[in-house]
């Protein structure tokens, strides 16, 4: 999705032939956003791809959660037709998808779901590797965007999930988390498979992490200060914003409340760059918080034979022949 326009064309003067500098190649930005569900990821993305579409920016949105939750918001609770949902259909009928039955616009943001399979009926990483085959047939090689989101479920570890990371379809992650382990836990799990894919060759770097529902207790900025990324941006647990939210309201509006907020981080995805981070080891994810948040004066206490039958075990002679030499 590179957009490369002019080639070097020489002129002459009296002197010597010059070369003119060939005009800036313009590169898409596809960045995927990652994080645990119900974190937050999908009311981060939809209020900063408004926000970046109104600072001019051409955004592409793709929901990439089998919730099919991610532009609910940026629709105002509307859902719209998936990609694998709506190619079954045509399929089905016979006919072809077209770019108008999965791609819907808002306000300059142009927003898809690829969706996936309903419960017990195939999996959601197969689902999702499906869905970038159809986009490909669309041409999504071929369209002319500044940045393309990318909407992934970071507590799904199967390979469909990972594809932007393991195929260096993105040039760099962002991670959505909060103040608790659970969310910090899955941050570290992203953070532990960009820094695996960089040892095998690749290229997606993090660069940062989005802290929501923000209570100042602290410990999603020791998080990335401890795995060597910035914060973008700290969104607070506001009962303005989650209000909003529940309501399908859009909060990144220019001349809103929390309009400066989402125009720095407008800015902030734009502009950093992807590291490569230092993932934590679980135990050293547990020290970011106090003992009494985690549990951390519980004791492994090995069961035997006995706890598993609830009495004495009683060692049979075992019948099994031993040959000599084997």
């Amino acid at each position: 999705m590179n957009a490369v326009s002019g080639n070097m064309q020489p002129s002459s003067s009296d002197d010597a032939a010059s070369i003119e500098a060939p005009p800036a190649v313009k590169q898409t930005q596809i960045i995927a956003i990652y994080g645990k569900g119900g974190i937050g990821k999908s009311f981060t993305l939809a209020n900063l791809s408004y926000m970046m579409a109104q600072q001019g920016k051409r955004v592409l949105l793709i929901g990439c959660d089998p919730k099919s939750d991610t532009t609910s918001l940026l629709f105002g609770g509307r859902s719209c037709p998936t990609i694998i949902e709506t190619s079954s259909k045509k399929k089905a009928a016979g006919e072809q998808v077209q770019i108008g039955d999965v791609c819907f616009k808002r306000d300059g943001v142009f927003a898809m779901e690829l969706g996936g399979p309903e419960v017990g009926r195939g999996c959601g990483g197969r689902g999702i590797i499906h869905g970038f085959e159809l986009l490909e047939k669309l041409g999504f090689h071929q369209w002319d965007f500044d940045y393309v989101l990318l909407d992934f479920l970071g507590d799904v570890v199967c390979g469909g999930f990972g594809l932007p990371i393991a195929r260096d379809m993105c040039q760099k992650v962002i991670v959505v988390g909060s103040n608790d382990l659970q969310s910090l836990y899955v941050a570290n799990n992203v953070c532990s498979a960009v820094d695996y894919f960089r040892k095998l060759g690749g290229n997606v770097g993090v660069a940062g992490l989005v802290i929501n529902k923000d209570d100042g207790t602290g410990e999603a900025q020791a998080f990335a200060d401890a795995v060597g990324i910035p914060v973008l941006a700290a969104i607070p647990a506001d009962d303005d914003i989650r209000r909003k939210s529940a309501n399908y309201e859009i909060v990144g509006t220019p001349g809103g409340q929390w309009a400066p907020l989402f125009e720095a981080l407008g800015v902030q995805v734009a502009e950093a760059p992807p590291l490569r981070p230092n993932p934590l080891t679980h135990e050293n994810l547990l020290n970011l918080f106090k003992g009494d948040a985690v549990g951390r004066g519980v004791v492994l206490d090995p069961a035997t034979m006995e706890d598993m039958c609830g009495s004495e075990v009683l060692n049979k002679p075992s019948l099994e022949v031993v040959y000599e030499g084997a």
